[in-house]
């Protein structure tokens, strides 16, 4: 599925939702960025001339718009494609009890019962014989069964991570064959695939609020995508460079190739800034947001969250901040979302971890740490992060397109 410019400054509901539908892989939401960039006339090359440019490497998407007098300085937001599920292993196809079933392995910090009793399809990419690639999607053919509650009543069953979440195949077809047949090419053309599972299911709005997959962090990569169309809907001539950098592997640590740790960025800061003066310079007067998804209060477990930081849904996109430096916050960047906000009429919530519940952490740390570039972590609160499907407001997504927006044209 190709994503349209049209369809990207449509109602939010519709395009975030449907862009979730089209990305079940990190490979699938690079892609899909690309394609809408392209489709805004963004040259897909690692240009330094005046305008749009797009690459795609792996599951990361870089982009950059350069004006026509471009000042010293980038703007950047980044967000992450990958999100946890279930990796399809080289040789997946074995046999247990009379059933086919899948080998995969866990990727990232998935919540592993959510993957149980679910339509699954895997989706990624192949390498095939002739050293091209191919993206992939076998839609709907897998299913983690649950244990019936008559064999467990007193406690509930034993969840190892290698022996109860194989998936059961709904086919005798070996998966190979199955993948080959989805890509449209010979099973034994194919030399290697990177494979993860994916909720089949649809996204579901709920009033105003969004069920889907993925949204940790779909969510940050579509508003980012939304907001440099915006930005640069009018081709403005002078003004910062403006950067788009949608990495893989965030969920395992980001010490990748295409993950935030590597060089993918840098490489790219460092020629488009040896076009308009000191590298160093630049990067001194330059400022990264960290786009990634953040925790809404759950009324279930409020005691899990800090009492004066209590984000809601709904309510605002949240400033992450951290002592410890989890996040990469500081009162300058703060400042930074403080202004776009306002300037795109945007609430502001805060997420402070509880003292005795540690919290997690984004690319934002490590990426101003390659870089050396002021950061600032944001992101829209989610119920279920994640989870198979998670949960989000459809206004904190508007808001959080506004003041990215916001943040791109300068304020």
């Amino acid at each position: 599925m190709t994503m349209s410019t049209e369809m990207h400054t449509a109602g939010t509901a519709g395009t975030l939702a449907e862009f979730i539908a089209a990305s079940p892989s990190a490979f699938h939401a690079a892609a899909n960025v690309r394609d809408a960039l392209v489709d805004a006339g963004f040259a897909e090359d690692a240009g330094t001339t005046p305008g749009g440019h797009v690459v795609v490497t792996g599951g990361a998407v870089l982009a950059w718009w350069m004006p026509q007098n471009p000042n010293p300085r980038f703007r950047i937001v980044g967000s992450h494609t990958d999100s946890p599920g279930l990796a399809l292993k080289p040789q997946p196809d074995f046999e247990r009890e009379g059933y086919r079933q899948l080998a995969v392995e866990v990727y990232g910090g998935a919540i592993l019962s959510t993957w149980f009793d679910r339509e699954l399809t895997f989706a990624g990419r192949i390498s095939l014989a002739d050293g091209t690639s191919k993206l992939v999607n076998t839609g709907p053919i897998a299913r983690v069964p649950n244990l019936a509650i008559h064999l467990y009543r007193q406690n509930p069953p034993e969840m190892d991570r290698q022996t109860h979440m194989q998936p059961i195949l709904g086919t005798d077809t070996p998966m190979m064959e199955i993948i080959a047949d989805a890509a449209g090419v010979a099973a034994d053309d194919i030399v290697a695939h990177e494979m993860i599972c994916a909720d089949a299911q649809q996204p579901e709005v709920l009033g105003d609020l969004l069920a889907a997959g993925r949204l940790d962090n779909l969510s940050s990569v579509h508003a980012s995508l939304v907001a440099l169309l915006r930005a640069v809907e009018e081709k403005p001539a002078d003004g910062d460079i403006l950067v788009l950098a949608a990495y893989n592997h965030e969920e395992i640590g980001s010490a990748t190739t295409t993950g935030a740790g590597g060089p993918l960025l840098e490489r790219a800061l460092a020629k488009l800034a040896a076009e308009v003066g000191d590298p160093l310079d630049i990067y001194v007067n330059s400022s990264q947001i960290s786009a990634d998804a953040a925790h809404a209060v759950h009324p279930n477990y409020a005691w899990k969250h800090d009492p004066t930081h209590r984000p809601l849904l709904n309510h605002g996109p949240v400033l992450k901040v951290n002592a410890n430096q989890r996040y990469a916050t500081d009162a300058e960047t703060q400042a930074i979302w403080q202004r776009a906000s306002k300037a795109a009429g945007a609430p502001v919530q805060f997420f402070v971890g509880h003292n005795a519940v540690p919290c997690g952490s984004t690319i934002g740390p490590i990426s101003s740490t390659r870089l050396g570039i002021p950061t600032v972590d944001v992101g829209i609160p989610l119920l279920s992060m994640h989870s198979a499907r998670e949960l989000c407001g459809l206004q904190d997504q508007r808001w959080f397109e506004d003041a990215l927006t916001a943040y791109y044209q300068g304020s």
